[in-house]
C-alpha cells in the first residue's frame, strides 16, 4: 500500500476484532474446522491449522476450545463449510474483498448483497477486483519475541521468501508471497518465535485516501460486513491514516 505501513490496516482490523471476542472465537473455530478437513488434524503437517491455533492463542482462546474444535472436525462432524469470496465497491470507489466460510451460500450472498445495496455500494462479479490486490502471507510478531538483532533476523528470512519487513511501535510485520507462507512459518518455528497472528491477506497495490468523515463511513460499512457470522475476513484499499487510527482510538 503506497505511502504508509501495511500494519496500519491490520492494526485497525485486529482492534475491531478484539472488541468482539466471541465473534472472533467463532471465526477461528470455523477456520480450524476447514483446516482440519482439508489438511488433517496434525498441526506439524498442516500449516493452515498451525496458523489457526497460533491465532487462537493470540486472542486468548482457551486451549480446551481449540482442542475440542480440532477433535470435532476430525471426527464425525458432518458440518460442511464452503469457502467463497465476494467483491464489490463501497461509496467513493473503495474496493472491498470479502472472504466467507459458510454452510449456506444462498444466505451468505443475500446478506452480502443487502449490505452493499443498503450502504450505497455495489456487489461485483467474482474476479472483477482480483487485480487490485496481491495475495500475501502476513505474520505479526511482537518485538520481544525476536531474540536476535532485527537486521540479522531480516537477512535470515530473506532466503526463505521474505519480501518485506516492517517495524512499527512494538510490532514486526513479515510479508511474503502466499506460496511461501508455510516455509516462513516453519522457519519461525525452527527459531522458536511465536507469532502474534499469521494468515493469508489480500494487500492492495494502491490505496485510496478519503477525508476523515468519508473514511469513517466506509469503516462502518466494513464493520457491518465483519459482523456477519459467515464473513471471515474483509480486505479493502482504503488508506488507514494515523488521523483515522487516532479518531478510532478516541
Amino acid at each position: 500500500m503506497a505511502g504508509h505501513s501495511k500494519w496500519a490496516n491490520i492494526k485497525h482490523r485486529k482492534g475491531a476484532q478484539d472488541a468482539k471476542r466471541g465473534k472472533v472465537f467463532t471465526k477461528i473455530i470455523k477456520e480450524i474446522s476447514v483446516a482440519v478437513k482439508q489438511g488433517g488434524d496434525d498441526p506439524s503437517s498442516n500449516p493452515r491449522l498451525r496458523a489457526a491455533i497460533q491465532n487462537a492463542k493470540a486472542v486468548n482462546m482457551p486451549k480446551d476450545n481449540v482442542q475440542r474444535a480440532i477433535k470435532k472436525a476430525a471426527g464425525d462432524d458432518d458440518t460442511s463449510y464452503m469457502e467463497v469470496t465476494y467483491e464489490g465497491y463501497a461509496p467513493h470507489g473503495v474496493a472491498i474483498f470479502i472472504e466467507c466460510t459458510t454452510d449456506n451460500i444462498n444466505r451468505t450472498v443475500a446478506d452480502v448483497r443487502a449490505i452493499f445495496n443498503k450502504t450505497g455500494g455495489e456487489l461485483g462479479k467474482n474476479g472483477s477486483l482480483e487485480f487490485l490486490f496481491a495475495k500475501k502471507g502476513v505474520f505479526l510478531i511482537t518485538r520481544d519475541k525476536i531474540k536476535i538483532d532485527l537486521e540479522e533476523f531480516e537477512i535470515e528470512l530473506i532466503d526463505f521468501g521474505l519480501e518485506e519487513f516492517e517495524v512499527e511501535q512494538n510490532m514486526c510485520t513479515i510479508i511474503c508471497d502466499f506460496a511461501k507462507f508455510g516455509v516462513i512459518q516453519d522457519k519461525l518455528a525452527e527459531m522458536n518465535i511465536d507469532t502474534h497472528s499469521a494468515g493469508i491477506h489480500r494487500i492492495p497495490h494502491e490505496s485510496k485516501t478519503l477525508s476523515l468523515d468519508e473514511a469513517l463511513k466506509i469503516l462502518n460499512i466494513i464493520e457491518r460486513f465483519e459482523e456477519n457470522d459467515d464473513v471471515q475476513e474483509v480486505f479493502h484499499n482504503l488508506n488507514i491514516t494515523e488521523e483515522i487510527i487516532t479518531e478510532l482510538n478516541g
